[in-house]
């Protein structure tokens, strides 16, 4: 659908607050067809994605070109980098590595931290790495963690996911709090050194979420998987530490430093290959190349069998976020943005409101087209240029905008998000499940940001 024809589709659709019930219809139809009818994912996710477009009134001869467009325009930005990661992951698990880095992992924070510490790993990689490569890139060591923890995979889950999530919505050089920045003109060093404060109550918030809830929640990676014990018996000898941190951490290393030279505008020498190496996709096929050093022989078991059953694993996963994708796609086609922006109508002097209005647009898009990154640079494109209006016209209310942006596009996680199924089936979690402990955690951690920065808005005030 070309832009022309969705603003004419649009003026014949349904408008005003009952898109906003038909948005909640196609949850609930989600969560009942998952949880009580045992319907796949990705088929109430598909059917919803239909319901959706059908009730809104969209033009029939478009609802089935925004359900494919939606699959494959996902596809295309995360495709390649689950079916790589899922690879990594398959390599790492068969030939010991993740089992070592377990090892190295535990040894420095001891058994009993391992949920902190990837929320700590988490916290840190999603500054330069979108959120839902990190998690796929760190999924080897965290079920490892798990494993040799014997820690529910659910409270590590929950641990890495939260830790990732904070920064990605706060910190940049991650695309979407950069636009929001740009957007309504804050200055991007205090962005940064004020996102990473604030993300730090998001991440402890998230942290204490995990182990509150994901204690009670049994994993499919619970139930089938080994123990720790019982999977080092299956090695002769565990690969090296810096061989097995090799598939993970130059990856990151890759995107990180790309994001930094795009961040300070870098053109010098090398600019080319520096963003060629940190483009995801290449980064992680690098990564599927040195997961090769791990392999104990090249025959058809590894290069075949091995690879073959990372491919086969990542299939479901694609199918179910690229069905996320559609339903996304569907809602973004609808006028449901458009009532959302009329909402933010009306002048409110400046104060804590301005700022909680803020966070209810973002959080408002969030919810209702599922992608932190729109949600930020909408919302900032939306209020930039009612700032003055709004009385945040310093260099700190500005800041504090980008951090009230910030938190609505953390609210909240759920089925038409790709992250909330990356984090779901990777984690072995069901639906309901997954809502329980993934969907209520980004809602903690995106109420916990905004008083956090309502907090800072009195303080410079």
């Amino acid at each position: 659908m070309t832009p022309e024809q969705l603003a004419a589709a649009k003026t014949v659709m349904v408008h005003g607050p009952m898109l906003l019930v038909i948005v909640v219809l196609a949850i609930l139809f989600i969560i009942f067809a998952t949880a009580r009818l045992k319907l796949h994912p990705f088929l109430a996710l598909i059917l919803a994605a239909y319901g959706v477009g059908f009730l809104s009134k969209m033009p029939v001869e478009f609802i089935g070109s925004v359900v494919a467009q939606g699959f494959g325009n996902l596809m295309t930005n995360i495709g390649l980098v689950i079916v790589f990661g899922t690879i990594i992951g398959t390599i790492m698990e068969k030939s010991g590595a993740a089992l070592k880095m377990a090892e190295v992992v535990l040894n420095i924070v001891g058994i009993k931290r391992s949920p902190l510490a990837m929320s700590i790993i988490g916290y840190i990689t999603s500054i330069p790495v979108f959120c839902d490569s990190g998690y796929v890139i760190l999924t080897p060591l965290n079920k490892a963690l798990a494993r040799r923890a014997e820690i529910p995979m659910a409270v590590m889950a929950v641990a890495l996911s939260t830790g990732l999530y904070a920064t990605h919505t706060l910190v940049p050089p991650t695309p979407g709090p950069i636009a929001a920045a740009g957007n309504v003109g804050a200055d991007l060093g205090l962005v940064i050194l004020i996102g990473m404060l604030v993300s730090i109550p998001a991440a402890l918030t998230g942290l204490w979420w995990a182990y509150r809830v994901g204690k009670n929640i049994t994993s499919e990676v619970d139930q089938t998987g080994l123990s720790y014990d019982e999977l080092k018996k299956q090695f002769q000898e565990l690969p090296g530490a810096v061989k097995s941190f090799l598939p993970i951490v130059v990856p990151i290393i890759l995107i990180a430093i790309a994001s930094v030279a795009k961040f300070t505008k870098y053109a010098g020498p090398g600019n080319n290959f520096i963003t060629f190496l940190g483009t995801p996709v290449n980064a992680l096929m690098i990564g599927v190349l040195l997961s090769f050093t791990l392999l104990p022989r090249f025959d058809e078991e590894t290069l075949m069998n091995w690879v073959g059953q990372g491919i086969k694993d990542s299939a479901i996963i694609l199918l179910i976020t690229g069905a996320g994708g559609s339903l996304g796609a569907v809602l973004s086609a609808t006028p449901i943005s458009d009532y959302i922006k009329s909402l933010a109508g009306g002048n409110i002097a400046g104060g804590p409101l301005a700022i909680i209005l803020v966070f209810i647009i973002a959080a408002m898009l969030k919810t209702a087209q599922g992608s932190s990154t729109v949600a930020l640079v909408t919302t900032s494109s939306l209020i930039a240029p009612m700032l003055p209006q709004l009385g945040l016209t310093s260099p700190m209310d500005l800041v504090l905008t980008v951090m009230a942006i910030g938190a609505g596009a953390m609210t909240v996680s759920h089925v038409n998000d790709s992250y909330f199924w990356v984090v779901s089936q990777f984690s072995g979690l069901e639906v309901t499940d997954a809502y329980k402990a993934q969907t209520a955690a980004t809602l903690l951690e995106g109420l916990v940001t905004i008083v956090t920065t309502i907090v800072l808005f009195m303080i410079f005030h």
